[in-house]
């Protein structure tokens, strides 16, 4: 009887114990989604965005100041020409429309969500 007694609290101590690690686990993640959703509304939001010519976004084409075009919209993507993992090959199109390279088979999925936040306009049409 007293075996009994000390399995059922030991059962009830993992399941306490799990409950509180799941919470752990599940809970923070969901809060940074909804921290990040909820800065980037707003960050949309306060942002004025911009239409450009095609030959002012061809005056960006360098390192310094590489901005490129997907499907008529602009990105400023000067921050990531050093993280690239292609390496320069970022830069084959600077200044100028990207869509195709971007669309390419040596992207994982993940560019697709990362590149809104280069976004700064949409070109001139």
């Amino acid at each position: 009887m007293v075996l009994n007694a000390v399995e059922g609290a030991e059962s009830e101590i993992w399941l306490a114990l799990g409950v509180l690690l799941g919470g752990f686990f599940l809970i923070p993640r969901h809060l940074k989604s909804a921290q990040r959703q909820k800065m980037h509304s707003s960050a949309s939001k306060k942002k004025a965005y911009t239409v450009y010519s095609k030959a002012e976004v061809s005056l960006h084409n360098n390192r310094a100041e590489c901005w490129i075009i997907i499907k008529d919209k602009v990105y400023d993507v000067t921050s990531y020409v050093e993280e690239h993992p292609g390496g320069d090959a970022i830069l084959t199109h600077a200044g100028d429309d990207s869509t195709e390279g971007f669309y390419g088979p040596q992207h994982a999925t993940r560019v697709f969500d990362m590149i809104d936040d280069f976004y700064i306009g949409d070109l001139e049409q």
